[in-house]
């Protein structure tokens, strides 16, 4: 469960009105960043492929000024996801914010395989998984935004992506850097539609799927990354989220092709 910080709950209610959908909602950044938004009266839409953990941030999230309605769906699936989409703009009629938050590096056996250890599955994998969704939900959403007038597109990349990983592959720097360069291009053919597209590149952040093994190391090592990060305490999905909302709300109407680096000043 997420302790919102009580200056979120005191914020004005930035997402009355608004649709927001959510990939890789039931966990991490994502569940988050739905919490907030949700907390400021948006409709959420949050898909992901564990039932369990949609059906307890619905129950959690019950009590919003907003709603959350759940999609278990495999976000990589673009037949699954076209349908999918379909039903949504059948019952929302508009869609106003899309945050791909699909990704990670940890599906492959050894997520800090150094270039010489990486087989090519491995690579097709970290490539497919952290790519394909962003590119699909986008693709398949823009259109209807374009035709509403404008929107909010927020894809998570990685200090990864900028070279800035120890801790991680060749395979996740590169579909990291491939999230923050489609942010670009894409920020450059939507602007003339309304439509901003922004980033964020978090450092390693204690999601439910990161903290176990965190939590594996020595006092030792914690303490030795802890020390290379200038605000000298590790990323928690909220510090995340509150910068995806940002992005997501008209306080950034202005911002497009921006992908910040929310990592405590590591660099």
């Amino acid at each position: 469960r997420y302790n919102y910080p009580k200056c979120i709950m005191e914020l004005r209610m930035r997402f009355i009105q608004k649709v927001a959908i959510i990939t890789a909602a039931a966990s991490g950044i994502g569940r988050a960043s739905a919490g907030i938004i949700a907390q400021e009266g948006g409709t959420v839409i949050a898909v992901d492929t564990d039932e369990q953990r949609l059906e307890n941030m619905s129950s959690e999230f019950s009590g919003s000024a907003g709603q959350v309605l759940t999609y278990c769906i495999d976000a990589t699936d673009e037949k699954v996801v076209k349908r999918t989409l379909s039903q949504i703009s059948e019952n929302n009629k508009k869609i106003d914010i899309l945050i791909n938050a699909v990704g990670g590096s940890t599906i492959i056996d050894n997520p800090k395989a150094r270039v010489d250890e990486l087989v090519l599955a491995d690579w097709q994998k970290i490539i497919n998984f952290n790519l394909d969704s962003m590119f699909i939900f986008t693709t398949l959403i823009v259109p209807s935004m374009k035709s509403q007038g404008g929107g909010k597109i927020v894809n998570l990349a990685s200090i990864a992506g900028r070279g800035f990983s120890d801790v991680s592959s060749s395979a996740y720097a590169a579909a990291k850097g491939g999230v923050i360069s489609f942010t670009k291009k894409t920020a450059r053919e939507l602007g003339p539609f309304g439509i901003t597209v922004n980033a964020i590149a978090p450092n390693t952040t204690l999601s439910e799927r990161i903290r176990p093994r965190w939590e594996q190391q020595s006092p030792q090592d914690q303490a030795e990354q802890i020390e290379k990060i200038p605000l000298r305490r590790m990323a928690e999905p909220i510090d995340q989220a509150k910068v995806i909302c940002f992005l997501a709300s008209t306080d950034a109407d202005y911002v497009t092709g921006q992908t910040i680096d929310v990592s405590g000043g590591l660099v």
